[in-house]
């Protein structure tokens, strides 16, 4: 009856860890499909090749040795643990226990051993991160950016992925007290790791370890539950968008900027007005320059926030922030994330039209943006394909183009641009009298 019990409630909670995911998930999907449409499907193989690199390679994250090392345990670990995970729902549905043990013989301990050092290596490597955030202050993971909720969020992660690691030891470790002592507890074999903490629960009768090994089970399985649930709130999301991500990214030269067509189509009509006018919708809406809001953005720059890891390698690398400049580029990805949740909360309890009376501007001030330099560090840097600047460029096309705020020193530039076809006010016949004073 109790093993009913069991089995019952961890559908359950399966059903349960499930729907407000997919629910979450919705959401999240739907908040990047407002982003405008852009084609993201060319080069398949290009695209692919950069997603092996990137997110299961880890390419970029190995210009920082130690960081990179530490963080390919706990992704691998995290990412093969999981096999061992599939076993424990199978359990929990069926009734069963180590479902696998019998069918595997020898292989099993051997697996489970494997598994059992993935899961020390991910539990040493998150007690390292967390003496760099708090103890060694890593100055790009103490930085103002992460104040309040994401450095909480980030220590929460990592306590969360020691527990987990923690209660598979005792899990094992208590399992090979137990096994022998009934049918239900297969003989495996010793695990190294586990073994190494038997002697703790060396006196315990059968029964206190029967009930510390389902505490564990327990609080291994629920503890994954409750991070998967989690993770749509978390910088930690990107372990699932990074692959998405890295495959949509750009593919074109870092130094290109993008033109507006409708700008672009204008300039070409200027210069040769025999082209025909194209045809446009009187009723449509007249088309924004550049973004006031996330809907004016792509989808893609919308993946990118949430995509997002919080490393900080964009802002530490960010020549406008080191010299001590408002602008962050990770700022400004997780500005715009907070937007969209923000406007998703709204709409909640409003209409999907309503207006809440703020823009992305509200979030990010005018002299963060007209502090980027436009030298694409922050993209060069990123590891998941992240473009702060696209936001950062459509953003100060808006306030240029639709508000007229400009600095007087962009407006005389511009001036010089339109009139002299140069940055310099000059004519162009003078431009190269320099070398006559060589």
């Amino acid at each position: 009856m109790l093993g009913i019990l069991q089995q019952l409630l961890f559908v359950l909670a399966l059903a349960a860890a499930g729907y407000l995911f997919s629910r979450k998930a919705r959401e999240i999907y739907q908040n990047i499909m407002q982003g405008k449409a852009e084609n993201r499907n060319d080069n398949p193989n290009v695209r692919l090749k950069n997603m092996l690199l990137l997110a299961f390679g880890q390419q970029k994250m190995f210009k920082k040795p130690i960081a990179a090392i530490l963080h390919f345990f706990v992704y691998v670990g995290f990412l093969l643990i999981n096999i061992e995970v599939a076993e424990i729902v199978l359990d929990g549905i069926l009734g069963t226990h180590r479902l696998f043990a019998p069918y595997l013989g020898g292989i099993y301990a051997v697996a489970i051993n494997f598994f059992e050092f993935l899961a020390v290596a991910v539990l040493l490597s998150c007690v390292v991160f967390l003496v760099r955030r708090n103890v060694l202050k890593v100055p790009r993971l103490a930085h103002t950016d992460l104040h309040g909720f994401p450095a909480k969020d980030a220590n929460r992660i990592l306590f969360i992925e020691i527990t987990l690691m923690l209660a598979v030891l005792v899990m094992n470790a208590t399992d090979q007290h137990l096994q022998g002592t009934s049918e239900h507890y297969h003989t495996t074999g010793h695990f190294f790791f586990s073994g190494l903490l038997m002697p703790l629960f060396a006196n315990c009768s059968v029964t206190t370890l029967e009930i510390i090994e389902r505490l564990a089970w327990w609080a291994h399985i629920l503890g994954i539950f409750a991070f998967l649930n989690y993770l749509p709130y978390s910088k930690h999301l990107h372990i699932l968008l990074a692959f998405p991500n890295s495959y949509f990214g750009d593919l074109e030269s870092r130094g290109k900027i993008k033109n507006m067509p409708r700008i672009t189509q204008e300039i070409q009509l200027m210069l040769d007005p025999s082209l025909p006018t194209p045809e446009e919708d009187p009723n449509a809406a007249p088309e924004r320059f550049g973004a006031k809001d996330v809907q004016d953005l792509s989808w893609k720059s919308l993946l990118d926030a949430y995509s997002c890891t919080e490393c900080g390698r964009c802002t530490a690398a960010c020549p406008a922030n080191q010299t001590g400049k408002l602008l962050s580029p990770r700022k400004v990805m997780m500005a715009t994330r907070d937007r969209m949740e923000d406007k998703a909360a709204f709409a909640k309890t409003n209409s999907n039209d309503a207006d809440d009376g703020k823009s992305l501007h509200d979030y990010i001030s005018i002299e963060e943006l007209r502090a980027c330099t436009t030298c694409n560090a922050c993209v060069e840097e990123c590891p998941v394909s992240i473009n702060p600047l696209t936001i950062i460029l459509e953003m100060r096309r808006y306030l240029i183009l639709e508000e007229s705020k400009s600095p007087e020193e962009w407006n005389l530039m511009f001036n010089n641009i339109e009139t002299n076809g140069a940055v310099w006010k000059m004519p162009a016949e003078n431009r190269a009298n320099w070398v006559t004073e060589l």
